[in-house]
Parts: structure tokens; C-alpha cells; sequence
């Protein structure tokens, strides 16, 4: 159970609008980015929400992983994007490129802001 999550809420992004609003173009740069840094797609799903009086619909981006996930999700009314990259390090340690592929959609997004975390999991519990 031991991996890195890692996390970024990205606002104000300056990439073109089409990386927010195209399921297909947003997804099939995402198990690119995927296997540039290393990992394993193993499937993949994307979904467009419908447009609203704010403006067009946001996307859904999931690449599962054989190390575990990726997810995008964009909201392009406030040019924002959350960042969800899990790996778990079973049998290898990918804390690497878990790092690589965030760097590579941070780059694609091109934020104003990013808050950035990352969560080591499966450490040793401590009692409450």
C-alpha cells in the first residue's frame, strides 16, 4: 500500500482553451505524458460535461495506471484545473515518475497559481 499521491489545484491557466474543453485531445495527451514519464496506462476514460450559462462544459480526464491513477479535472469558466496523480510503489519505487508526469501537465496547463501536495501513503499509523 506504500506510494505518493500527488495533488495540484491549478488556476488561472494560460494554455489554450481547447486542453479544458476537448475530452479526446485532453485525454490522449494524458496517456502520453503518461508513458513519456514511465508509467503504465492500462486503460482510459473521458467524459465532457455540458455547457452552462458560465460557459462550456469542463473535462474529465482518468488514465488508470498499472501503478494506480491519473485524473483531470477542468473547469475552463475560471480557467482552472485539479491534478490527481497516485502511484503506488509495490515492487519498484515510482515516486519519480509520478514527479515527471506532474511536471509534464503542469507544463501543458501552464498555471498563474498552483498549489501543490504530496502525501506519502502507507506509512506506519499512529495511534489516536
Amino acid at each position: 500500500m506504500n506510494g505518493l499521491h500527488l495533488t495540484a489545484d491549478l488556476r488561472h491557466c494560460r494554455c489554450d482553451m481547447a486542453w479544458l474543453t476537448e475530452e479526446a485531445r485532453l485525454l490522449a495527451a494524458c496517456v502520453q505524458r503518461v508513458q513519456d514519464s514511465g508509467l503504465q496506462a492500462v486503460a482510459q476514460l473521458g467524459h465532457r460535461f455540458p455547457d452552462t450559462a458560465h460557459g462550456p462544459g469542463g473535462v474529465t480526464a482518468t488514465v488508470l495506471l498499472a501503478e494506480s491513477h491519473l485524473c483531470v479535472h477542468t473547469w475552463p469558466e475560471s480557467r482552472s484545473v485539479s491534478l490527481d496523480v497516485y502511484v503506488c510503489n509495490f515492487g519498484a519505487d515510482h515516486s519519480a515518475r509520478a514527479a515527471l508526469l506532474m511536471r509534464s501537465l503542469l507544463d501543458l496547463f501552464e498555471p498563474g497559481e498552483a498549489l501543490q501536495r504530496a502525501v506519502e501513503r502507507g506509512a506506519t499509523p499512529t495511534a489516536l
